[in-house]
């Protein structure tokens, strides 16, 4: 409490002080008041978060884009590579709802069918294509090269790796027991049945992270090599590491990619490195493999009190 006593001093809290120093206290009082102060995590990073094809395994990201193709051409509509990876990220049923949503496609079934796509033939070609998936996951199980040595490294940092992914479980059990065979067993994986909702949405990571025990979100890198892998990170408050090489955005395989000639090799990384960064990814490497510059500067960030 201040309270004047007629002189040239004032008494603060039972103690005369000058008039001048107590003006000065209650002017930086005041000044004070136009600051606010938030907590900030300034720990490293606990945990990431890797998508599996394209990311783990299936170099080229494969098994669910040849079934893609081939439930269209059940339905005597033919549909481009391309175009059956657009969506490539999100839960199935939703992928193939995206795939006929494309006016290219949405045309040729026009024509086909002389009527729209509804909600009815969505269905029934997720239908399809769960057995047809189910039989060739296994044909493309195989895990990226150098992933072995990369899951040491994360286990050497001390960091517990979880994952997400667009495959429904009864896929995942398939493919969880492949990758175990070639010595792949994160510590959790999440799929897009086990959510309210699958990518972009944030329910798969933050799940992720009650099932690792971590927290804040910011101790923790989503890292994939699909555009709804980072946008599902963002959503989720973390960090994000975009794949360029191996997965969705080139779309080919080892050896697809070494027959390349260097004009095209660089116009395809070029394209995929750009749609990462425009989807917002904090980071872009070619391969898992290639991360942990990334990660030591996400540590160092933290450390000097940055979030995502």
């Amino acid at each position: 409490m201040l309270r004047h006593n007629g002189t040239d001093a004032i008494e603060v809290a039972g103690v005369l002080k000058p008039l001048a120093a107590a003006e000065a206290a209650g002017n930086e009082r005041d000044t004070m008041s136009h600051f606010t102060y938030r907590r900030s995590y300034r720990g490293g990073l606990q945990a990431v978060i890797l998508d599996w094809a394209g990311t783990t395994l299936d170099y080229g990201c494969y098994a669910p884009a040849v079934v893609f193709i081939e439930v269209f051409k059940r339905e005597r509509v033919e549909i481009t590579m391309p175009e059956a990876r657009a969506p490539m990220g999100v839960h199935k049923k939703v992928h193939i709802r995206q795939i006929t949503q494309d006016p290219a496609v949405a045309r040729r079934w026009q024509d086909v069918h002389g009527r729209p796509v509804c909600e009815d033939d969505v269905e029934r070609m997720f239908k399809q294509f769960v057995p047809l998936q189910l039989a060739c996951l296994a044909d493309y199980a195989d895990l990226i090269p150098g992933l072995p040595e990369t899951l040491e490294e994360f286990r050497r940092r001390e960091l517990k790796i979880g994952s997400t992914t667009g495959f429904t479980g009864e896929m995942m059990e398939v493919l969880m027991a492949e990758a175990a065979k070639r010595g792949y067993r994160p510590d959790s994986t999440v799929c897009a049945t086990d959510v309210p909702a699958g990518r972009p949405a944030p329910w798969m990571c933050l799940a992720n992270a009650q099932n690792l025990g971590v927290y804040p979100m910011e101790a923790i890198v989503k890292i994939g090599d699909t555009l709804p892998d980072i946008t599902e990170g963002l959503n989720a408050g973390m960090w994000t590491i975009g794949l360029a090489k191996t997965g969705n955005e080139v779309g080919l395989n080892e050896k697809e990619i070494e027959a390349l000639d260097r004009e095209t090799y660089d116009g395809l990384i070029a394209g995929a490195y750009d749609r990462m960064v425009q989807a917002g990814a904090h980071y872009v490497v070619d391969t898992v493999n290639d991360v942990f510059d990334c990660l030591d500067e996400i540590n160092e960030r933290l450390a000097a009190g940055e979030k995502p």
